[in-house]
């Protein structure tokens, strides 16, 4: 549907400068946006790659380990299904802490490995066509991502010449803060339906 959407709007574009005898404009435009994606692509590879890196020096230094230790009473709230030495356990954690520093490209590999372990788990996840509770749970949560940190932001707005990068701290964690709240009670409101309807 996007692909339609954006083709629609580059056409509508083109066909409006042609119109008005403006298309060697639009055809500059064109040729200023790539060179600003490709630069932009290369400022937040670097971004991302040193915080992939810190990520990786804190999983090999156990402060990994440590932190889903400490997010121990979140996960049996949020998952109450899985046992506390369940294997996706780890990831989900360590999927939560990357999103809470806004670094959604390294949260990325653990939600992964988290949703393919939730959904080799024959008890969670009988039916491998459906997705269990615990799945779509986690990738709700996932999609709300609390953020106490948007890093890409502050770097997106950095790359734009903003005067005050982190201004959006606050801003961003209150409205992440909203949404995964809404998307807590959700989860554990459709939870509470499901109990109701199995009986």
């Amino acid at each position: 549907m996007l692909n339609y959407l954006w083709g629609f709007m580059i056409l509508a574009g083109m066909f409006w400068g042609a119109a008005n005898d403006s298309l060697e404009a639009v055809t500059q435009g064109l040729l200023d946006s790539a060179a600003e994606a490709v630069n932009l692509a290369i400022v937040m590879a670097g971004i991302m790659s040193f915080w992939c890196g810190i990520l990786e020096i804190g999983k090999r230094a156990g402060l990994i380990d440590w932190l889903a230790e400490r997010l121990g009473p979140v996960l049996t709230f949020l998952f109450p299904e899985l046992k506390r030495d369940h294997p996706a356990r780890l990831p989900i954690a360590v999927n939560m802490v990357a999103n809470m520093l806004g670094l959604g490209m390294a949260a990325t590999p653990a939600g992964l490995e988290a949703m393919r372990l939730l959904q080799q788990d024959e008890t969670l996840s009988p039916d491998k066509q459906t997705a269990s509770d615990a799945m779509c749970t986690f990738l709700i949560i996932n999609i709300s991502s609390l953020q106490l940190v948007p890093i890409s932001m502050i770097a997106y707005r950095s790359q734009y010449g903003s005067v005050n990068p982190a201004g959006i701290l606050g801003p961003a964690l209150f409205a992440t803060g909203c949404s995964t709240l809404a998307a807590v009670i959700f989860c554990k409101l459709m939870g509470l339906l499901r109990e109701v309807r199995r009986r």
